[in-house]
């Protein structure tokens, strides 16, 4: 069953959407830190041994303070740091060559504090100018995503204010709708990932407004990829922004009402949003193409949607766009938040299990735009840390840039790695947010609170600077 494009009779969606890319879901306790570290001399390092450095990341020359190593020349690099002992967690490590008996399990020396440790004088040397940059990296990612909040927040209250004049300036309404269109693809297309980090910070708002901005601004990022003439996608977009409207004539008790506790009598009324949106939009004098997204952003290619049961091949260009776009987002941010999937999740199981309900080549544009792992998913990586995806990686959509954990690197300084460059990791498994501890939760996320996505580069983790 289907009631506004999200399904409401799959209790194990989040397990389904695992079918192609073994999403590990169904997790019920937070994941935190791991404790379990013991000492070894520098004679006992081994490769295989998960080691944890207890040194300021600009004290080594090693990408992470914690991970297995993997070489003989790892093995040399460890030693000639002439550390007394060297901290190293046995759960995350291969089983030694030989037995581990000399170094028993000690409370961990005192670290030298990133703040006390000495720093190289020279700020030409490499280890300050690669500080200098990694500040300046996730600086500029603050940045992109600040931006694009204060535009986004006002792209929302101006379409508040068009909704509510529509019906009484039905022709200046829309030339102004068509002029924010235009805006919009300066202010949120130049840093799509930061544009998707403050998408996700409505997920779950019962307003409706904030649905169609993200479908608009996600129906134009494909329109770019996919090569839609301006003035189709200048249609589409106000057709987006418009495509719930008919919701405004349905009571708040029925639109604010979780799918799955809605009456059958309630769903059909919700549904009667489109018809009542075409209505409107015939009266408001909406182009051909735009009132074709009203009417058909429920419809799916292989017949199933609603309310005309319309196939790929009677649906306009630009609503077969706004059908899969719709259709993700309403996984992502339902008014039920309980429901909401991650986009890898949501991504998952479009593919694996609704391929047949989307025109093709616009469900995979989105795939290849947002990634296997989209920007904003947390993810555990091979050597156990955490990390949230930061930006795609078109070519190699399994190795994309990441933000990585780690309680002795100062979350200003956060260590942003390329995993097409680092081949000894690899992303193991998503994991939920909420599953997350808050001090992890709090350094991975640039904002104050935890959200489904977050900002990046399309091709560095620097992102697209104003």
């Amino acid at each position: 069953m289907l009631c506004d494009g999200v399904p409401t009779c799959a209790p194990n969606i989040r397990q389904a959407a695992s079918h192609d890319y073994k999403v590990l879901t169904g997790m019920t306790t937070p994941v935190t830190e791991n404790t379990g570290s013991v000492y070894m001399s520098s004679e006992q390092l081994y490769v295989g041994a998960f080691v944890i450095l207890d040194l300021p990341w600009f004290r080594h020359s090693f990408t992470l303070n914690s991970f297995k190593v993997r070489s003989q020349d790892q093995l040399q690099e460890l030693r000639a740091l002439k550390l007394a002992q060297y901290r190293y967690d046995p759960l995350r490590s291969d089983p030694p060559p030989r037995p581990i008996t000399d170094v028993e399990p000690a409370a961990p020396e005192p670290a030298p504090s990133v703040e006390a440790a000495p720093e190289p004088t020279d700020n030409s040397s490499p280890e300050v100018v690669l500080k200098r940059q990694r500040q300046e990296m996730v600086q500029r990612r603050r940045d992109n995503v600040e931006r694009v909040e204060r535009a986004f927040s006002k792209a929302t209250t101006v379409i508040k204010n068009m909704n509510k004049n529509i019906f009484s300036r039905p022709k200046e309404t829309l030339e102004e709708m068509g002029l924010l269109v235009g805006e919009m693809v300066d202010a949120f297309l130049e840093s799509p990932e930061a544009t998707l980090h403050v998408m996700g910070e409505k997920a779950g708002s019962e307003d409706v407004y904030f649905h169609s901005l993200n479908v608009a601004i996600l129906s134009m990022m494909l329109a770019k990829e996919i090569g839609l003439s301006p003035e189709l996608a200048r249609d589409m977009g106000v057709g987006a922004l418009l495509h719930d409207i008919g919701l405004i004539e349905i009571p708040d008790r029925v639109v604010k009402k979780p799918p799955g506790e809605a009456t059958k009598a309630e769903r059909n009324f919700r549904a009667t949003h489109v018809d009542l949106g075409i209505a409107t939009g015939k009266r408001t004098g909406l182009s051909a193409m735009a009132l074709s997204v009203l009417a058909q952003h429920h419809e799916f290619a292989d017949g199933s949607g609603y309310p005309r049961g319309l196939k790929l091949d009677a649906m306009t260009p630009v609503a077969r766009v706004v059908s899969v776009v719709n259709f993700y987002d309403n996984l992502c941010n339902p008014a039920d938040i309980s429901k909401a999937l991650t986009p890898h999740e949501a991504l998952s199981y479009m593919f694996a299990h609704c391929r047949a309900k989307f025109d093709l080549r616009a469900l995979q544009t989105l795939i290849r735009s947002l990634g296997v792992h989209p920007p904003g998913s947390i993810v555990q990586l091979s050597n156990e840390n955490f990390a949230v995806v930061t930006s795609v990686n078109p070519k190699k959509p399994l190795r994309p840039w990441v933000l990585v954990y780690d309680e002795s690197v100062p979350k200003e300084e956060a260590i942003m790695v390329n995993l097409e460059v680092e081949v000894d990791l690899q992303i193991l498994k998503s994991i939920r947010p909420a599953m997350l501890s808050p001090k992890i939760a709090a350094y991975l996320n640039p904002r104050k609170r935890v959200t489904y996505f977050f900002d990046g580069g399309s091709s560095s983790p620097t992102g697209s600077t104003p």
